[in-house]
């Protein structure tokens, strides 16, 4: 039986759940139900017989990330795809099937990275039926059995009402209703919530990209056939692929395609589109894990280091355990602190918290985008303090993690080890540091950084100097390829 070959959509922006998700670090890689991430259990969910190692397409800023939080699980990554920029989900599922098309029977089942699926059995089955149908040449959506009359989703109109373990005619895609439309919808009963994923033969899916979307293929042919291999990444050219428009594959194909079936699937899926939808996925028996303090009863779950008084309905979350969040009489409300930023929201108007990112991007605020903590190929950092003259970071470097050679031209460095073993470059000389040891790094003196052991190895950085900025990086080397 013929493999189905996971694509694994990894990009997006982080906007509907800040603060916890940022562009520099959105919600599939945070660990939001649980220990493990979305992205996390995304890949755990196709590690079964059934499927080949994925594809995961994503970008630049998260190569390593999509690798490392595999190999914490010892979970295959498969090939991990870089798109130069982002351009919907369009050009990324047709450079997925350009790649898959030698075989022309071999199925892909187009996934997003940051959805909830409770129950995998039952995800597995709805699989396994759309596989069928696919394989017979027609286009497979599936569709959520929906459970209220919901204005967040799009909605997928059957030409009959579905039957679980089949596949029924899709009659049209439908935009975002209002309430009272959605209610009508439900009522019928033959729509479903468009769940955006996918489940086609790669050959089917580009009959309908020639047909529909002709002006797409010639670019992403020329970006795969200059795709450069990088440390185990493949890099899509980027100019050929920038010069697509940008476009989700509904758009582009799937609404103007024939052949379409859709699959319900009642599997306790979340598209964790809001705090409103996490704090509905964390309510027992919503699937969640919890995390911290857990439900506090009255509907009220509390994350990390919390205490609720006289709370009902209501979603606190601290994630530094140095920010102990209180909630005194609070009724339908999110306060999620993180050590840089604080949420305190009404949860019915959560969807609205993308507003909020555009207004703080709009005042050039750093925490729109950017975390304290920053992840880099070799580890990561965070910035402890930061003032005037000088900054102190926090600095962990992973079993095997390389520092660029590099020297600053504006400030002074001061290294102590606090746990582990680094291995440091100075000029010409090398020498191992341990636990409660420090060395000096003069102003523009050639330098690096390195974790030879096993074991992670964290350090206190103490930048002096009269600029900060982390662009004042001159590199000599860099086994990561940055430059």
């Amino acid at each position: 039986m013929t493999k189905i070959t996971p694509v694994i959509l990894c990009g997006g922006s982080g906007t509907r759940l800040w603060p916890s998700s940022r562009k520099a670090y959105p919600k599939q890689f945070a660990p939001l139900l649980g220990e493990e991430s979305l992205y996390q259990k995304t890949l755990r969910r196709f590690a079964g017989e059934a499927f080949a190692a994925p594809l995961v397409m994503t970008n630049e800023a998260f190569r390593f990330v999509c690798r490392d939080q595999a190999e914490e699980l010892s979970l295959e990554p498969g090939r991990i795809i870089l798109e130069p920029v982002g351009r919907n989900t369009a050009p990324a599922i047709l450079c997925a099937a350009l790649m898959l098309a030698e075989d022309p029977e071999a199925l892909m089942l187009v996934a997003p990275s940051d959805h909830l699926i409770r129950d995998e059995e039952a995800f597995l089955d709805a699989v396994s039926t759309a596989a069928a149908a696919a394989g017979g040449g027609q286009l497979v959506t599936f569709g959520i059995t929906p459970t209220h009359p919901e204005t967040g989703f799009g909605y997928l109109e059957l030409a009959a009402p579905p039957q679980p373990g089949a596949a029924t005619p899709l009659r049209r895609f439908v935009e975002k209703p209002d309430r009272e439309r959605a209610a009508r919808m439900l009522a019928r009963g033959n729509f479903l919530w468009n769940a955006g994923i996918f489940l086609f033969r790669a050959a089917d899916i580009l009959a309908a990209f020639r047909a529909h979307a002709p002006d797409m293929i010639a670019p992403c042919e020329a970006a795969l056939g200059r795709a450069a291999a990088d440390l185990g990444f493949i890099r899509l050219a980027r100019e050929p692929y920038a010069a697509l428009r940008a476009e989700s594959i509904d758009y582009a194909v799937m609404e103007k395609a024939a052949g379409i079936s859709a699959v319900p699937l009642s599997a306790g899926w979340s598209d964790l589109g809001s705090w409103a939808a996490l704090h509905a996925a964390r309510l027992p028996g919503g699937g969640g894990e919890a995390t911290g303090a857990g439900a506090a009863g009255d509907g009220v779950l509390c994350d990390g280091p919390v205490s609720a008084l006289d709370c009902r309905n209501s979603l606190l979350r601290s994630e530094s355990p140095d920010v102990h969040l209180v909630g005194l009489g609070l009724e339908n409300i999110v306060a999620v602190a993180t050590r840089d930023a604080v949420l305190v929201a009404d949860l019915a108007r959560s969807q609205q918290v993308k507003d909020v990112v555009a207004l703080l991007r709009g005042r050039k605020v750093a925490q729109a985008d950017e975390h304290l903590r920053v992840h880099r190929p070799w580890g990561w950092y965070e910035s402890l303090c930061l003032c005037p003259g000088f900054q102190v970071k926090r600095i962990m470097v992973k079993p095997g993690g390389v520092l660029s050679l590099q020297s600053h031209r504006h400030r002074s460095e001061h290294w102590v080890v606090v746990e582990g073993t680094a291995h440091v470059i100075l000029g010409r000389q090398e020498r191992e540091l341990k636990a409660n040891e420090s060395v000096y790094i003069p102003q523009g003196e050639i330098h690096r950084l390195e974790n030879r052991t096993a074991r992670p190895m964290f350090l206190i950085e103490v930048q002096t100097g009269d600029y900060l900025g982390e662009d004042d990086i001159t590199r000599y080397e860099d086994v990561y390829n940055r430059s």
